[in-house]
């Protein structure tokens, strides 16, 4: 299916697009609207399958970046909210959203996607989650001294879940009237990240990002530290995200 076998694994799992097309059907040059496309990372594995897309970004800096890393394909880039955007007679086969579904004004979103699809058009939504494996990287209970250190410890109640174990928002899909739920499937893959990796990737948490500097310096010169002292100076990190497909009632 994928242009380039060689391609390594998008941000989320080619497994779960493979999945989603599969049971959509969908196929190019259909029309599909991401929610919140950030950077474009979801939308580029639509987009190279030659996909019409159009995706919407609130932020101005990342609606920048999504032109810029889609501009080889048909993809059009609107700088707006969900909430505030209208379709203007464009009529969707797909809309979907990764790992930005949740920001979304729970009580327009479902609305709003119905109305920008034709009938038996398509909701998807999917997101990535920390995952503890039982066979996974000690090195994140490790840290977890550092955090509780700097004042950024997890609640006494928080477990993190172990894969396939992630909650999902099938029943508030349904209870919408709008969508009947036909696929809810888990995925749970693995990242690699030397230092400078892995602190890129804190640095485009929201949690990170409000840290205080002084937080940061020191929580990121621990895993550098930390890291620096194994072998191969890398660590694993384990994901988990669940799919989610809907079709409009109707």
């Amino acid at each position: 299916m994928w242009p380039d076998p060689s391609d390594r694994e998008p941000e989320y799992p080619f497994a779960l697009y493979d999945r989603l097309l599969e049971v959509t059907g969908l196929v190019p040059p259909s029309r599909l609207l991401e929610v919140g496309c950030a950077t474009g990372k979801a939308t580029l594995p639509f987009a190279r399958l030659g996909f019409r897309i159009t995706g919407l970004e609130p932020g101005a800096a990342l609606a920048t970046a999504a032109r810029a890393n889609l501009k080889d394909y048909n993809v059009e880039v609107i700088e707006a909210r969900f909430e505030d955007w209208e379709p203007d007679g464009a009529v969707f086969d797909m809309v979907f959203a990764a790992t930005a579904w949740h920001w979304v004004d729970p009580s327009v979103r479902y609305h709003k996607a119905a109305a920008a699809l034709r009938p038996r058009g398509y909701l998807a939504i999917w997101g990535a989650g920390h995952v503890i494996a039982l066979d996974g990287d000690p090195f994140f209970e490790e840290i977890q001294g550092v955090y509780d250190e700097i004042g950024e410890g997890p609640p006494e109640e928080w477990v993190t879940p172990r894969p396939g174990e992630l909650p999902d928002d099938s029943q508030e899909i349904g209870a919408s009237g709008f969508f009947e739920v036909i696929e809810v499937r888990q995925y749970d893959w693995e990242t690699v990240h030397d230092a400078t990796s892995y602190v890129d990737l804190l640095n485009t948490f929201s949690g990170h990002i409000s840290m205080e500097p002084w937080q940061r310096d020191r929580l990121y010169g621990e895993i550098r530290r930390r890291l620096a002292e194994r072998q191969d100076g890398r660590l694993r990190r384990h994901w988990g995200g669940v799919l989610l497909i809907a079709r409009l009632r109707g």
